[in-house]
């Protein structure tokens, strides 16, 4: 989530590029991110607090238009045993004598932002470029609903899509789960749950700069060069303290909470992972790849030099924005084939 997104009252100015102690943070972005750095700079940073995070949220713009093609069509799918129904968005949805792949997507925000139709033109154009339906799931929002609810919303949905594969014209065997940022994360979560309950097999995650490790600006600092643009260990603290309901980096999370913190990450889908380098997830998500690999499981890895934190969103037609969605599309369309 990108926290220029929404300004709220409380919030603390910045100069564009500089820091409070004169640092440039333009130094090491790439040229063409930028401009677009510059806009997310000079917007307030939030002070994040529970009260503030509310008024961000009546305060966040209108989404995207969607686009004229594919059709999206909401619907409200049975939740987990106990929990709520859960509304999601079919894209992409037509009649065809081939199954088709289908991807579930779990949008961004740091556990607590973020609405679906935020992404749904990206989600439109998935559908169209590789003849897939995609679900974009609405998962309720910490900290009013902590771990395991909203990993448990995108399990549900995951479930009601594999159960009624031959309804939706879907071949569940080429069932893939992504996200970016938290959605990432949650991704991830849901990849190991997976894996955990046996009764999805997934064809493929796509972990775009996922939010992996709880412990990442609370207990774990990062350099000063990274995690200074779109989304900063403040931000990250918060977040997943409202999502575990506890402080970020203390103790041990529940099973399945932080990722990063599973000791066993064999036998999970083929991955795509990809991060900027100034990005605050750069460490963590080059270790989680490392460990992948080491489990045995096939793992591409994108790693865009001066590329903070959804530049891709925010600069999409920048040079590395482009090789960047080339590149997972390409992971996408291949565990598709």
């Amino acid at each position: 989530m990108m926290l220029g997104a929404a300004v709220a009252a409380g919030a603390t100015p910045s100069l564009a590029g500089v820091s409070p102690s004169g640092e440039d943070l333009l130094a090491n972005v790439d040229p063409e991110l930028r401009d677009a750095a510059r806009a997310l700079l000079a917007k307030p940073q939030p002070n994040w607090t529970v009260p503030q995070l509310l008024a961000l949220r009546a305060h966040l713009p209108p989404p995207p238009k969607p686009l004229a093609s594919p059709a999206v069509e909401r619907r409200v799918v049975p939740g987990a045993p106990g929990g709520p129904d859960v509304p999601v968005q079919i894209i992409g949805a037509v009649s065809s004598a081939k199954p088709r792949p289908a991807l579930l997507h779990i949008h961004g925000g740091g556990f607590i932002l973020g609405r679906p139709e935020d992404a749904t033109p990206v989600c439109q154009t998935i559908a169209a470029e590789l003849d897939c339906l995609v679900v974009n799931v609405d998962y309720r929002l910490s900290p009013e609903t902590p771990f395991p609810g909203p990993v448990e919303d995108c399990y549900a949905a995951l479930a009601w899509l594999h159960r009624n594969a031959e309804a939706l014209g879907v071949d569940r065997d080429r069932i893939a789960v992504m996200g970016e940022s938290a959605g990432g994360g949650l991704a991830a979560m849901v990849a190991i749950a997976a894996r955990d309950r046996r009764e999805v097999k997934l064809r493929y995650q796509v972990l775009i700069y996922p939010m992996l490790d709880d412990r990442t600006g609370s207990t774990r600092r990062v350099p000063s060069s990274i995690g200074r643009i779109g989304w900063n260990e403040a931000g990250n603290r918060f977040g997943w303290s409202c999502f575990l309901g506890a402080p970020a980096g203390k103790g041990q999370p529940p099973r399945g909470a932080s990722p990063a913190r599973v000791a066993d990450l064999s036998g999970l889908a083929p991955a795509f992972i990809g991060v900027g380098g100034i990005d605050l997830f750069v460490e963590e998500d080059l270790e989680y790849a490392r460990r992948l690999v080491l489990a045995g499981v096939p793992t591409q890895f994108q790693l865009t030099p001066g590329a903070y934190h959804g530049f891709d969103f925010v600069a999409p037609q920048a040079r590395p924005s482009k090789a960047f969605t080339a590149a997972w599309m390409s992971g996408l369309r291949a565990a598709f084939a």
